[in-house]
């Protein structure tokens, strides 16, 4: 049983479960949520700590998972760190905002990772998720003990701000191939193919993706849509690709295109909608069901 403290901060949909499995590692685990009653929730289901923000940060190991980076910056101003501490921040989070948090807790002696999660809130529920980690090497090592307790594939990409790169950059692919998949599939049903056997034999060639085996037959064609990832969220990850590739003066007209779909059918959802929902939108416009 590790003796560093640990606190976990923010208990939604990913971190809930993301802080279920450190008491297993660590014999001081410490969470806190901006709805307290959450995180007292937390405390007596998981043998956790439910603390105030202050008492929370002043953990050896950090974790924050938060909607924003801007949601971030305002936590870590509102209070004072531990010297010699890490920060593990598995928000979806801005690079450059990564880059920033990294300099200025390096004067305060206080290392910084930005290190967003990949898998969902299964993924989150059996501690298996992929983890892309930016910052100090050093860091990343003394914090991967941690790291591992939640997660599966843990991967230093870069210096701060790389992994915040690397997520956004999955999830803009995953969007990608949502709504090609969509277009696909309403191609298909418009020609009076069986949907359910036609993604059979797509998965098993060239055109298969996580999105054909998995979202499309588990959250569209059974009319789900469950909210594991809201697509807001979505919506906000693919403007902070779009940005990546701006910054870099790149061409990049698929990634463009991908980003003012996600940002129309967020414009369109209901509240409260998972990512899959960009189905719905397709749908709206062809009148055809994908199902």
């Amino acid at each position: 049983m590790n003796s560093l403290s640990v606190a976990f901060l923010g208990l939604g949909a990913m971190g809930y479960r993301m802080a279920a499995h450190l008491p297993k590692h660590f014999q001081q685990v410490f969470v806190w949520n901006r709805t307290a009653e959450k995180a007292q929730q937390h405390a007596q289901t998981y043998g956790t700590q439910a603390v105030t923000l202050q008492e929370a940060v002043q953990a050896d190991l950090i974790f924050s998972c938060l909607p924003t980076s801007a949601d971030v910056e305002k936590l870590i101003a509102s209070v004072e760190l531990k010297q010699g501490s890490i920060w593990i921040d598995c928000t979806s989070g801005v690079p450059e905002s990564a880059k920033k948090l990294a300099a200025q807790l390096k004067q305060q002696h206080i290392d910084y990772l930005d290190a967003p999660v990949s898998g969902q809130t299964i993924g989150a529920e059996n501690a298996t998720l992929t983890i892309m980690v930016g910052g100090n090497a050093q860091a990343f090592e003394r914090a991967l003990p941690a790291m591992n307790a939640i997660g599966k594939l843990i991967k230093h990409v870069g210096e701060s701000g790389a992994g915040f790169a690397v997520k956004a950059v999955n999830n803009m692919l995953m969007a990608v191939h949502l709504c090609a998949a969509c277009e696909g599939a309403t191609t298909l049903k418009a020609h009076g193919v069986n949907l359910a056997e036609a993604f059979e034999c797509i998965n098993a060639s060239s055109g298969q993706s996580t999105v054909t085996s998995n979202i499309l037959p588990n959250r569209v064609f059974n009319r789900r849509f469950p909210l594991t990832f809201a697509l807001p969220l979505l919506a906000k990850d693919t403007g902070i690709a779009l940005d990546l590739v701006r910054e870099a003066k790149l061409a990049a007209p698929v990634i463009a295109l991908s980003q003012s779909l996600v940002q129309a059918a967020n414009g369109v959802a209901e509240d409260n909608s998972d990512f899959s929902t960009v189905a719905k939108m397709y749908e709206s416009w062809s009148k055809i069901t994908i199902e």
